[in-house]
């Protein structure tokens, strides 16, 4: 799993590229099935992050200032979560938790997608040889 971090207005050191990479490394465990770092077409890695992070505001500080946009690229399917916040690692780990909930739904419906195709693979065993299509 690659995890790319751009910044915008703001400056990225070490602490917080290593903090940043700690927490959003933690989706590694809700991926499960596709972390295996098999390539694709085109010579990119099957999962990939980018964390973009950055201050919204220049000047006067009005409102919520930090933004962090998560975009986590799957095979055939890419999800993207945006969370602003006074606190730049709150709003980090707010995208975070966000993310976690929108990967756990698309496994979720891929399990039923699977499941349904077995019931029905099933049940066309079930059946007499000349009732069964194709």
């Amino acid at each position: 799993m690659n995890i790319n971090i751009k910044t915008k207005n703001i400056v990225l050191n070490d602490a917080l590229k290593f903090w940043v990479e700690e927490k959003v490394g933690e989706l590694g465990r809700v991926l499960g099935k596709f972390k295996k770092n098999d390539e694709f077409e085109g010579g990119k890695d099957k999962i990939e992050i980018e964390v973009e992070i950055g201050k919204v505001t220049k000047s006067r500080r009005k409102g919520e200032i930090f933004r962090a946009e998560l975009q986590l690229y799957l095979p055939k399917k890419r999800l993207r979560v945006v969370s602003r916040n006074v606190d730049l690692r709150t709003a980090i780990v707010e995208a975070r938790n966000e993310l976690n909930r929108e990967i756990r739904r698309y496994k979720g419906k891929r399990l039923a997608r699977a499941r349904k195709w077995a019931r029905k693979a099933k049940f066309r065993a079930t059946l007499p040889k000349f009732l069964r299509r194709g």
